[in-house]
This record gives structure tokens, sequence and C-alpha cells, in this order.
């Protein structure tokens, strides 16, 4: 039996405005002995999930559904009855120890408070024990007589620490217990945890917004939005792997995990109120159908001991590549095999790189999944439908590749202009006035003047960077779903490189379209990949996270990649 079970809980706050849903129809269990891990956004629910097992929600609070703590239902039970379980089998740790704790009061006393009363001590004896848990969480006893004024942030939450662990309980509650600590007393405070549930076998409800921290001491996550939970699974599942588009921006939000990656968060906010119908991540989702805006997606099991709630099943496939082969005929009648026997998946929303040195069949690859050239055999699939039979780059929602050389790319004689309403003129989208305001739309995009005087001039009088820019303004006016760069930075100075990867990257992060992203430069996409693909003779060598790849890469080629950065940064690794 699970130590304590939440069924279909609602806590919504009643204002004369309207009403605050903040926590609307979670359900999860914690077993006994384990340390389950609440993360999500600021405004999520959390915070409120903790106040509503402690029986501490505020009086304009409307509670539905059902708290069973060992079985027994205590979402219902009088004030006096919560009393008796709180501190004795329920304990909860706040995130802020300077406007939790009487700042008139000194910490010792503080922390004897709830053994006099819940555990019948005399002050003495209720002193001493003080002392002995002063220890346990590595303070000196001689700070019992101090205000909370006078000590550190981290030594503050080490007394609301011991003051929780002071009548044994057996749930620990913990939130945002570090939030507002440095790192080193936030590992010191992560390995306190450990050794007190290792001792003790504390089960614990660690709630944070702080993925890194939770993933460090939990075995299980679950994953809140808008005051409902979106995904659950054991800790490594959701980070190596995240399916819900919510959890993998937190993920590759997230600076430990993604150590070498420059940060995108997620675009938008959280809904307000409580006028919003269907899912509520449907606003800032780059995968959201129909359906999405009208219903609420159900949490369902997808095995492995996970749940999601997506109408789409998590993130979705957006593009497959199966079984594809091509080969070159040289002059002296030999073949070159370019592409041998390569299968890829990308999906909704994703960075994907492919990385390999010259001539390991990038481009070729590349042009294949654009359908610039047919493969010998194998298919190519996008958004269900069969790229060699779908003109896909045809179309509004498609795939448009941007070339590795913006000189060849766009005609000197075209003008900016030209170059830019050329696909929507022969693919006969909009009228005139319409293309224009398109075209400069997709200038502001990639932050090139919409003025009459830059859209008049021609290709040919631009420098590299903004011929490259112009390149990318015509692939983005047709608003893909998959954007295919092929080493398009690699003709660029390192400056003009960066600010062109970086308008890139952001153009991605906004607009929710998947990339894939061809290089031979393994620290250019590192700072954008989420996935990484490496490439060696034709054959795809070996796939995964990109900081995997970086840090412990399994194939020979890839080691032999990794070790070939140069520079005064790269030699540790």
């Amino acid at each position: 039996m699970s130590l304590l079970k939440i069924n279909d809980l609602k806590c919504h706050y009643l204002t004369d405005i309207d009403t605050v849903k903040a926590v609307d129809g979670i359900s999860f269990e914690i077993e006994e002995g384990e340390i389950l891990g609440v993360v999500g956004e600021s405004g999520s629910g959390k915070t409120t999930v903790a106040l509503g097992i402690m029986g501490l929600l505020p009086e304009n609070t409307a509670i539905y559904g059902e708290i069973l703590y060992r079985g027994e239902l205590i979402s219902s039970l009088p004030e006096a009855g919560m009393d008796k379980l709180r501190w004795k089998d329920i304990a909860i740790v706040f995130q802020n120890g300077l406007e939790v704790m009487n700042p008139v009061m000194k910490v010792g006393i503080q922390v004897t408070e709830p053994m006099i009363r819940h555990l019948g001590l005399s002050p003495e004896s209720a002193r001493s024990k003080c002392a002995d848990l002063f220890r346990t969480v590595g303070l000196d006893p001689k700070w019992m007589d101090s205000y909370p004024h006078q000590l550190s942030g981290g030594m503050r939450q080490r007394v609301l620490l011991a003051m929780a662990l002071s009548c044994d309980p057996k749930l620990l509650i913990l939130d945002e217990v570090t939030s507002a600590l440095d790192a080193f007393t936030r590992k010191e405070i992560r390995d306190l945890l450990v050794d007190l549930q290792k001792k003790n076998g504390y089960t614990m409800l660690m709630i944070s917004h702080d993925i890194t921290f939770v993933s460090s001491v939990a075995s299980r996550i679950v994953v809140m939005y808008s005051g409902r939970v979106v995904e659950t699974g054991p800790v490594r599942d959701i980070l190596v792997s995240p399916r819900h588009p919510y959890t993998r921006g937190l993920v590759h939000s997230t600076p430990d995990i993604f150590v070498y990656k420059d940060l995108w968060g997620i675009p938008g906010d959280i809904p307000a109120g409580d006028g919003f119908k269907g899912c509520p991540f449907s606003p800032r989702c780059t995968q959201k159908i129909e359906i999405c805006s009208k219903a609420s997606p159900v949490l369902t099991p997808i095995g492995g001991g996970r749940e999601i709630a997506c109408h789409r099943g998590g993130i979705a496939g957006l593009l497959e590549a199966k079984n594809l082969n091509f080969r070159y005929r040289l002059p002296d009648g030999e073949y070159l095999q370019a592409v041998d026997n390569v299968s890829l998946e990308v999906r909704e929303g994703e960075v994907l790189a492919i990385v390999g040195q010259t001539g390991s069949g990038k481009s070729t690859l590349a042009h294949i999944l654009a359908n610039v050239i047919k493969p010998e055999c194998g298919e190519v699939f996008f958004m269900d439908g069969n790229v060699s039979k779908e003109n896909y780059g045809n179309r509004f929602s498609g795939i448009q590749i941007v070339f590795q050389d913006p000189f060849s790319s766009t005609s000197s004689r075209f003008t900016v202009l030209d170059a830019i309403k050329e696909p929507l003129y022969i693919n006969k989208i909009g009228s005139n006035g319409d293309r224009l305001q398109m075209v400069k739309n997709a200038l502001e995009l990639v932050r090139l003047p919409t003025t009459d005087n830059f859209l008049g001039k021609y290709c040919g009088e631009l420098s590299g960077g903004q011929r490259q820019r112009v390149a990318l303004a015509r692939a983005m006016v047709m608003e893909p779903k998959l954007l295919i760069a092929d080493e398009i930075t690699s003709a660029l100075d390192v400056s003009t490189s960066a600010n062109v990867l970086r308008l890139l990257k952001g153009l991605q992060n906004r607009r929710g379209f998947a990339m894939i992203y061809i290089s031979h430069d393994l620290s250019l996409t590192l700072k954008i990949a989420d996935r990484i693909a490496v490439m060696n003779s034709g054959k795809i060598v070996e796939v995964g996270n990109s900081h995997d790849v970086m840090l412990s890469p399994s194939d020979e080629y890839t080691k032999r990649l990794v070790g070939s950065r140069i520079g005064l940064c790269c030699h540790t690794h």
C-alpha cells in the first residue's frame, strides 16, 4: 500500500475577480521509502499541492478530490485531526527560512516547540534532542541561541530541516529547499538529504523548479504544468528521453544537463484564470493540432513506468528516413557510396545535427531528405507522406533547405525582393501585395532592413552574412515545419557565423520548427543541437543526445572526431 496517494486533487483559489485553478485534477502516489520529485515552472501548482497535503491552504480555496495517507482519507479531516498528523507523520520544509521563521524567537526554541507539543517532551529533553538534530543536519548546537537573521541562508535551511525532522515524521515534504542557495551549500543540502534517506528511510516529496537538483536525489519525477501532471516516469528516462514537449523544454533549459548548449527557455507563459479550454500547454506547443485547443488530454500509461498527457502521445515524429542509399558515378566508371543504408528520425520541434568530416556524405543525405535528389533505394516519410511523391518544398509547413554557399544559392542578378519572393511566385502563393508583405515579414525575422532601397539591392551587392540571411529569409517565407541547414556558416567569418547561428536558433525556438543542421564543426553543433548523428563514409555510426555524444562517445570514429577539436579549451576533453 502506498504511503501517500492523491486522487484527482483540485485546489481552486476563489477571488472576487475570477477562479485560479492552481491544481486542476492531479493524481500520483508515493511508496514508503521512495523519493518522488515534482518539477515545473513557477506557477505550475507545486507548492499548492504541498500545502494541500499539509492542510494549510487558505480559507478561500475550494478543494476537491482525495488525499490518502496510509489508506486513510485526510483531505476531509477537521483541523484538529490534521494537527495530530502534522510533524509526527507528515512534515514540511519551506523554501524561505527568513519568511517562515519567527524573527523574534531564537531558532532553538522554534525547533523544540513541535517536540514539546506533539511528543510531550519536557523543555530540557526537547532542547537536548534539538542539539542532536542540529548535529545531524550539520550545525553546531551553539547556533540554537541565535535569531534567524543571524544565520546564513544555508544555515536557516538546515534549521528548518531540523524542525521538520524533530518529531521523526514518515513523510517529509521539501518545498524549493535549495532555490536561494549557492552551489556549494546546495550540494551540501543534497548530500545531507541523501544521507538522511539512506540512514532513516524517510519517504520524501521533493518539490522544485530545479530539475537538476531533483534528479540527483529522486528516483521518480512528476512534471506539472498549469496545475496538471503532464508526464511522470523514472528520473533517467525523463532526462534522457522526455516525451512531453513541455518536459523537453524544461530539460533543454537546464544548464547542468546541456553543459555546452546556449540557453533558450520555452517561449510564452503559463495561462492564467479559468477561461482556458483544452490542453493548457497548447499556446506554447510546437506540435499542437485542432483537438489540443478543445479538450484536455488525459494522463495515460505508455509503458516502462511512464505516463504522459498529450493528444499526440508525446513528442511526435516529423520525418523518418529508412535505409537510404546513394552512389556517385566517378569519371573512371567506379562508384562512390555517398550514403550507405542510412536510417534516422527527426521529431517535432527538435534540432538534429549531422556531423562528420568533409566527404562523409552529409550534404548528399541532406539533399535526399529535402527531395533535391532521389535515393537509389530507401524512403523518406514526412508527416506520414512519402517525400518523393509529394512536393513538400512547394507548400507552407513543408521542408525547406538552406544551402552551403550563399553566393551560389542566390542569383547575383536577383534583387533581394526577387530572391525571397521567387518561391511564392513559382508556387502561385498570394497576390503581389501579399507576397511583398510576406517578404518583409521574412526579412524582419532574419533582422534585415525592409526598406525599398534594400529590397531593390542586387544580391551581388550584399556581404556574405547578409546574403546568407537572404537565403534563410527565402526559406522562412514558406513557413517550414522542417528546415535543413547545410553548412550554412562554413563560408562566413567567425563573428558573422556566430550571429547567423544565433539568429537561426532564435528563430527555431520562437517559431517551433524542427531543424536538421549539417556541419563538420562539432563545437558549433554543440551550441544548438538537441541530438547529434555522427556520419562517416556514408554511414551514421552514432546517434545520441548532444552532451552524451560529446562527453561519452561510444564509436571509435566519434572519439577521434571529439578529440580532433583544437584550442586551449579543448585539451581537457
